[in-house]
């Protein structure tokens, strides 16, 4: 009996805000609020550092797709549904139908560089203001824009491939190498579809007269496409030496002549190092997620519904807390009324902000206020900010 799908939360639009203070329903009022947010005492013991909480309304200015926005997804694709975990790792032919899609997707993704609400998030952090990110977005962009603050990311990230058997993880574009090779049919139809443009319009009329439904984490749709023949690489790793199954019994790994995955092969297959519909978040990165809340003053929440319950528990756990909490984002979140009760209804800013405008015009415009006000860079004071690997030394014990 097949297994019945989890139900994906929130794909119908959620209430409009009430904006937070009133004055926060333009640009200079949104800005001054803001100001007023993050440069207040914070109450209590809490520390002085913000933390921020992003989704993929952030990385829409960059040409990406998003989920509930006002163009997302689910707004105008009311057929679509992401894979899920177990379909994906447990049937061939919806891994054949994933990579395939994934492989049209990838050149977007890959070719995408973060905006100027990214950042702004690194003006932010430079001021001392900002000491750490959590986001719930894939596609790297905020290592790549603020390397020097620790970021961790939630739901993993496309730019690496994981097996599934031996954990090893393989970089994602040599990955897309492997596709091109296996797939030269497909390959020459992605050749076309990037000279043409049809990959880069965020009109879904062009899309659709284009023959294609571009969706949020480098998914392209092309409907009727041969999904069957596509072909993707094993494990290389578990090829040259394929690991011990539970039982204790040796799987088995096999592939055709190029090198291809295939049936009965017990092991070797490989998916995106994303956590998927249906998977959990691995108990260390949820602690590392607590840990930079119980470790800040301020949330700020960024261009996010909130849908996942793995970020919303994130701000509830802040409000829990106590701490002040600013939302920027274009459309409802996940029962925000809850973050704003108690609040003092003369109050600036300083105990929370509900602002409905775009990061990308925003966040620079505070910034300016910050710098032209005279915030100096003196770090935050309650821990200090070090650079690694993605920016993530600073979760490096709670990850180990």
């Amino acid at each position: 009996m097949r297994k019945p799908l989890l139900r994906i939360p929130y794909t119908e639009i959620l209430p409009r805000p009430t904006i937070i203070p009133p004055v926060a329903s333009t640009l200079p009022g949104a800005v001054a609020a803001l100001r007023q947010f993050l440069l207040s005492p914070t109450p209590g013991d809490l520390p002085a550092s913000t933390v921020v909480l992003s989704g993929a309304g952030l990385s829409v200015a960059s040409g990406l797709a998003d989920y509930r926005g006002v163009r997302g997804t689910y707004r105008v694709n009311k057929s679509y549904r992401p894979i899920y975990y177990h379909e994906f790792v447990s049937n061939h032919e919806a891994r054949k139908r994933y990579w395939a899609r994934s492989f049209l997707g990838w050149s977007t993704l890959h070719k995408g560089k973060p905006n100027a609400g990214h950042f702004a998030v690194r003006d932010l952090g430079q001021l001392g203001i900002v000491s750490r990110v959590i986001t719930q977005n894939v596609d790297s962009f905020h290592s790549r824009a603020h390397p020097h603050i620790p970021t961790l990311e939630l739901h993993g990230y496309l730019r690496a491939t994981v097996c599934t058997s031996c954990r090893k993880e393989f970089p994602r574009d040599a990955f897309q190498d492997d596709l091109a090779r296996l797939n030269p049919a497909w390959a020459a139809v992605l050749a076309e579809a990037v000279a043409s443009g049809a990959l880069e319009t965020e009109d879904p009329d062009a899309q659709r007269r284009r023959g294609i439904r571009t969706n949020p984490d480098g998914d392209v749709d092309l409907p009727n496409a041969p999904y069957t023949t596509f072909r993707y690489p094993a494990c290389p790793s578990c090829l040259a030496d394929p690991p011990s199954l539970p039982d204790g019994s040796k799987a088995v790994v096999e592939v055709d002549y190029q090198g291809a995955w295939m049936p009965p092969s017990s092991a070797g297959i490989l998916k995106p190092a994303v956590i998927m519909f249906g998977e959990s978040i691995p108990s260390n990165i949820k602690d590392a997620a607590e840990h930079a809340i119980d470790s800040a003053g301020r949330l700020l929440v960024l261009a996010t519904s909130l849908a996942t319950y793995s970020a919303w528990r994130l701000a509830k756990r802040a409000k829990d807390r106590g701490m002040p909490i600013a939302v920027v984002n274009i459309g409802g979140v996940r029962g925000e009324e809850s973050f704003f009760t108690g609040l003092d209804p003369e109050q600036a800013g300083a105990q929370g902000v509900r602002a409905e405008l775009s990061t990308q015009d925003l966040l620079p415009a505070l910034v300016g206020a910050l710098q032209e006000s005279g915030v100096k860079n003196e770090g935050s004071r309650d821990a200090a900010v070090t650079p690694g690997h993605h920016g993530a030394s600073v979760f490096k014990d709670m990850l180990s």
